[in-house]
């Protein structure tokens, strides 16, 4: 039990910096932009840019693969998906319709998903490449 304390501190700390960095990221890509661009044909589009989400997207696989190649499977599932689901409630919050709740909960589903499988798999990359040297292949 002694022997797993610190794991499990470091799993908390990792998952509360990842959920930190989430924030920040939304609001660096995110956070800025909160007005709709009107076409003039009168449909309306955004606030986001496609290249602001991929952005955002991008800059969060670097924490997220960094802490599944430590082990880390469960941190940035709880700290990306936490931080998301945070930054998109208190974005959207204002929106007069209601709609944002299933925005917000299309962000948590959706992150959630893909942060446990790009964990895991990086993981298992990690735990695989460890145990049969360079690239994986053994001679």
């Amino acid at each position: 039990m002694r022997s797993r304390l610190p794991r499990t501190t470091h799993q908390l700390w990792a998952a509360l910096l990842l959920f930190l960095m989430t924030l920040a990221l939304w609001a660096a890509w995110l956070g800025w932009d909160q007005h709709r661009d009107v076409h003039p044909d009168g449909t309306t589009t955004g606030p986001y840019e496609a290249w602001q989400v991929i952005g955002l997207v991008l800059t969060l696989l670097v924490p997220l693969c960094w802490a599944a190649s430590r082990q880390y499977v469960v941190s940035p599932v709880v700290g990306i998906t936490g931080g998301l689901g945070v930054a998109a409630a208190y974005d959207w919050s204002d929106d007069s319709s209601g709609l944002f709740a299933v925005g917000v909960g299309a962000i948590v589903v959706g992150s959630l998903v893909v942060t446990t499988g790009v964990s895991l798999g990086v993981a298992a990359m990690k735990r695989h490449g460890r145990g049969h040297g360079a690239g994986g292949v053994t001679g």
